[in-house]
């Protein structure tokens, strides 16, 4: 456990960052094997007016989501219900006969060929399968303009037929395989992604705050999401409010959740698979889970095409990640004293996670602004990560637990 005087210390990093301008306002938290042993909240929800930032306060946590759709499909694989290597089309039909878009003629009309092997679930999980984002890609937003197709961020269906960037298997790109790995989720259980998530998921752990629609209740504690402005200076911002019937939940990046919640999801996966008696994976299933499923492909490099959405983004030195199925894993020690083997990812609005099985640690930094990779955030996320370690001597308080 961290001594009161190193929470201080913590607490104080967190402080000096919200009052320097870094983000507008920050929920933190930590555990180990022995349970939670650093949280705070810092700031305000909405910067210099709102209320104040609280444990309870409730983040659009995005690309976050995409663990929690991966662990879903993972419990369908340990069940029989989905396999992770057969053709994702016997499932899901729409992606039986995958096209690659190789280029455009000159009356702008997309080149398709067909994929010359099928996609899989592991490509999915892996970001392995062709599927690319928007803010990533100029190609892709030509594709969009020119065949009239909806942002997957519409909610519709049509936003998710689009074509390959490459065949599956031979490149890793960030993009929408985990929107389709939660319509697997769906197919495969019969449920809505929704009602699956709460059923197996969400309520075994007591995350009674993570949702993909609001309650009221909830929305009064939703913090603002702001935008880093060319002076430095952070302004609120609105953003498009998501369709309350859409066509599909978004498995990538649609979430809600508060940092509390989202550290309970993190000890179940240090814990292999299972937190306070709750098993929802196997510790074998949670150990591939983490383990490097692409190889040599160099995983977590993003070039932006949007910057007002995206920094171009590589969380490590270049070469040294690589991808399991459902995060990024560091290769390499990390000189904040993060194990080399941990998992971490994060979700556009600068929240950030990591779950380190060696050294025993799960932690979460919670902030909403835009861009994502914002150098000012990272720095403190890493900060804040490099204090932990230090008050814990670069090892979690307790006895080591089974678990990855």
């Amino acid at each position: 456990m961290a001594s009161t005087a190193s929470s201080a210390a913590i607490d104080a990093i967190l402080g000096r960052g919200v009052d320097a301008g870094d983000v507008p306002g920050v929920v933190a938290l930590a555990a180990s094997d022995a349970g939670i042993f650093y949280e705070g909240a810092f700031g305000r929800r909405e910067a210099h007016r709102g209320p104040a930032m609280t444990l309870d306060t409730v983040f659009r946590i995005a690309s976050m989501t995409k663990a929690v759709t991966s662990v879903a499909a993972l419990q369908l694989v340990e069940q029989g219900r989905l396999a992770l290597d057969a053709p994702i089309g016997g499932v899901l039909p729409e992606l039986a006969a995958p096209f690659v878009l190789t280029g455009f003629d000159a009356a702008g009309k997309p080149r398709l060929r067909p994929a010359r092997r099928p996609i899989t679930l592991r490509h999915l999980l892996t970001h392995t399968a062709g599927f690319g984002y928007e803010m990533l890609n100029s190609e892709l937003i030509r594709y969009y303009a020119a065949t009239h197709t909806p942002s997957p961020g519409s909610g519709k269906l049509a936003g998710l037929r689009v074509p390959l960037l490459f065949d599956p298997g031979e490149r890793w790109q960030y993009g929408i395989n985990l929107e389709w790995v939660g319509r697997a989720v769906e197919a495969a259980s019969g449920q809505s992604l929704d009602r699956y998530f709460e059923d197996h998921i969400f309520a075994p752990l007591g995350m009674a705050d993570t949702t993909f629609r609001l309650s009221s209740d909830q929305r009064r504690r939703l913090a603002a999401i702001h935008q880093r402005q060319a002076d430095g200076s952070l302004n609120p911002v609105e953003l498009d409010v998501p369709p309350s019937n859409p066509e599909f939940w978004g498995g990538g990046g649609a979430l809600y959740s508060t940092g509390p919640d989202y550290l309970r999801f993190l000890q179940m996966l240090l814990g292999g698979g299972a937190l306070a008696g709750v098993r929802l994976l196997r510790p074998e299933t949670v150990a591939e889970l983490a383990r490097n499923q692409v190889g040599d492909l160099a995983a977590g490099i993003m070039r932006s095409v949007m910057p007002e959405r995206t920094n171009d983004f590589a969380l490590f030195p270049e070469g040294s990640s690589r991808w399991g199925l459902a995060a990024m894993i560091n290769t390499v020690p990390l000189p904040s004293g993060r194990s080399a083997g941990s998992l971490s990812w994060g979700g556009i609005f600068n929240s950030y996670y990591w779950v380190d099985p060696q050294s025993r640690v799960a932690a979460v930094f919670m902030a909403q602004l835009l861009p994502f990779a914002d150098p000012r955030a990272l720095a403190l996320s890493a900060a804040f990560e490099r204090a932990l370690y230090g008050a814990l001597g670069g090892a979690a308080a307790g006895p080591a637990q089974p678990g990855i």
